[in-house]
């Protein structure tokens, strides 16, 4: 059913709020109180003044799930500029809540569950019902992963309902609860306003501007909000990547120094396997020596790769895979040859905006777009390659230079980039894209709808590595979820379980030292590789019903994981055992669930240790 969202504004020059909120919220403004005219359209609430100002929010169900998109959009018809300062892009006005989950994320360590009583963020209404409680929280920067997803959800524990909203927002964004009279919230978000990421939009007469989208779930569980959410995603999946298909990326064996040797060397061994995409990632580029020192100058090694990319392409190919590569288009490093030019890269104060060793271009510049038509399209195209891995490794932070507010020339400089995305898919039709930042920094709704794949971390090789892609079923499609399992000769039985039941909780990602592996784990990973392709209609198409681990560090997990996804009449469960750990079915009755209730199909697995894991496919 649709979910009535209102909207506010605030405009530069009026009156703010009072009631002790100025710095904490901008909700209830003066500029509201221009706003007199209110009426309903349809699916459309259109708040109006008397000088031709316009808000308008939609309110549609989405076409591919149970769940309400919402857009707001801001319409100047008066004579004069107007200066926004602030602009909702949902307001919910009125939900019943004493919980709050919130989505946390940092590198390497995506998806974890924070849910607080709202009693102990001191959010009870005063006395009065005079003055604000605000909870405001949210990502400053172009990375919209970084602390915070783009997500809230909030919980009636009395009634066992749940209100959950997703925004589509790839640069800086906020979430607000406001609490002012009763025991009811107030949640509203959009772009990070003045106060939280300095932005200001100016809008002149005749013009429309639009707010981010958001979406909007309500259910009885914080999966089947979560799962309304995420099925709303509606991603543009290239055509040759709708089977689930396995990727190979050989960075956990390069490190950083891939040669036409040793990839070479990787595609003979993994050919045949049933592996479709076999990605080449960083330093294949200039005279790479540390590859993150070369980023933006695009040429090809020739110490690496003496008969250029196409060679590479085509033998990969013709064993029977997809050829991809890695590019960080979006900055310029030190030893790339451009990164003393500032004419074309994002400013601050005047200056080339500098992070970490890198500076950003501007991706709004015709330049840059030319230059990145022939070193990254032009690339993709005359060497023949199918697959695109984006890097983007870190932030621009709150602002740049430009004719707006800081925060919206950020916005600006961003899509950009999305834009950027569309193109290669225009030309590229086939093209599968692979939306990384570090791993998990860009999961964002509006990112993962232009790409086919994510990766879902940097975390590779660690204890956690089964936590993170189980937390991120409540914000991206598994689907599209690349998780990485990394091969070594040491690797025991157990290690092998623990790694590829990882990756049966979203796409399969390989890399490591297979080269290496002996028959007995060469077995284990065909068997491990089979066990997937089984279960990929339930990866792709299913509903989580029941996610949990019991434990809270990442580093040091103990207890285990239990993941059921249900699709038709299979039941995938992928179990993972961690430090002080019991077997499956002790650990699924102190649940109440009867794991082997149902027939089992296939097993893949043995959990009978710690650090170990098991997976089934059960029919129901």
């Amino acid at each position: 059913m649709n979910i009535k969202s209102l909207a506010q504004c605030k405009l530069m020059g009026d009156e703010y709020c009072g009631f002790y909120s100025a710095g904490l919220t901008m909700l209830d403004n003066s500029s509201m109180r221009r706003f007199g005219n209110t009426y309903e359209s349809g699916s459309e609430t259109i708040l109006t003044s008397d000088d031709g100002l316009k808000l308008t929010v939609s309110y549609e169900k989405s076409p591919y799930s149970d769940a309400t998109e919402v857009l707001t959009s801001f319409e100047n018809g008066s004579s004069e500029p107007i200066t926004l300062e602030m602009l909702t892009s949902f307001l919910l006005p009125e939900v019943k809540a004493d919980k709050v989950h919130r989505i946390l994320s940092f590198w390497s360590a995506e998806g974890r569950v924070k849910t607080d009583e709202l009693v102990d963020l001191n959010m009870e209404h005063s006395w009065n019902n005079m003055a604000f409680r605000v909870e405001k929280f949210g990502t400053v920067g172009s990375m919209p992963v970084r602390k915070y997803f783009p997500f809230v959800a909030l919980e009636d524990s009395e009634t066992h309902s749940f209100t959950a909203v997703q925004l589509y927002s790839p640069a800086s964004w906020q979430i607000e609860l406001t609490v002012r009279a009763g025991d009811v919230v107030r949640l509203s978000g959009g772009i990070a306003d003045r106060d939280f990421g300095q932005w200001t939009k100016t809008v002149k007469p005749g013009e429309v501007f639009l707010a981010p989208k958001a979406v909007v779930a309500t259910g009885s569980s914080l999966e089947e909000v979560c799962d309304k959410l995420v099925k709303a995603q509606h991603p543009d999946i290239s055509p040759v990547d709708d089977n689930m298909g396995i990727t190979f990326n050989e960075y956990c064996a390069t490190w950083g120094n891939p040669t036409i040797d040793n990839l070479k060397r990787l595609a003979d061994k993994i050919a045949g396997k049933g592996i479709q995409f076999l990605v080449m990632d960083s330093g294949w580029y200039s005279d790479c020596g540390n590859w993150w020192e070369y980023r933006g100058d695009w040429s090809i090694n020739r110490n690496r790769f003496p008969g250029g990319l196409k060679e590479l392409a085509d033998y990969i190919r013709d064993k029977g895979m997809i050829p991809g590569i890695w590019f960080e288009f979006e900055v310029a490093a030190p030893k790339s040859g451009l990164y003393d030019n500032p004419e074309h890269f994002v400013k601050k104060d005047g200056v080339p905006l500098t992070v970490g060793g890198a500076r950003f271009w501007n991706m709004e510049d015709p330049y840059v777009e030319t230059y990145l038509d022939k070193y990254v399209l032009g690339n993709l195209r005359d060497n023949g390659f199918g697959y695109i891995k984006v890097d983007y490794n870190d932030t621009m932070g709150v602002g740049c230079d430009g004719p707006e507010g800081p925060g919206e020339n950020l916005r600006r400089k961003v899509l950009a980039t999305q834009e950027y995305f569309k193109k290669l898919r225009r030309e590229l039709p086939d093209l599968v894209i692979e939306n990384c930042s570090s791993g998990g920094h860009r999961l964002e709704p509006s990112f993962m709808e232009l790409a086919s794949q994510a990766s879902f971390s940097d975390a590779h090789e660690i204890p956690s590595l089964p936590l993170i892609a189980a937390n991120l079923h409540r914000v991206i499609r598994p689907e599209q979820s690349q998780i990485w399992a990394v091969m070594r000769a040491a690797d025991s039985d157990s290690r092998i379980y623990y790694s590829l039941c990882a990756t049966f909780l979203g796409r399969m990602g390989l890399s490591g030292d297979v080269y290496d592996l002996s028959d007995r784990q060469w077995s284990l990973l065909d068997d491990g590789m089979a066990f997937y392709r089984e279960a990929a209609p339930i990866i792709k198409d299913g509903y989580t019903f029941f996610n949990y681990a019991d434990t809270k560090s990442y580093n040091n997990p103990t207890g285990s994981q239990l993941v059921l996804r249900v699709y038709d009449d299979k039941v995938l469960c992928v179990y993972h055992r961690f430090a002080d750990s019991v077997d499956i079915d002790s650990f699924a009755k102190r649940h109440g669930i009867d794991v082997f209730s149902h027939k089992v199909l296939k097993k893949y697995g043995n959990a009978s240790e710690d650090f170990s894991a098991e997976s089934y496919i059960f029919e129901k």
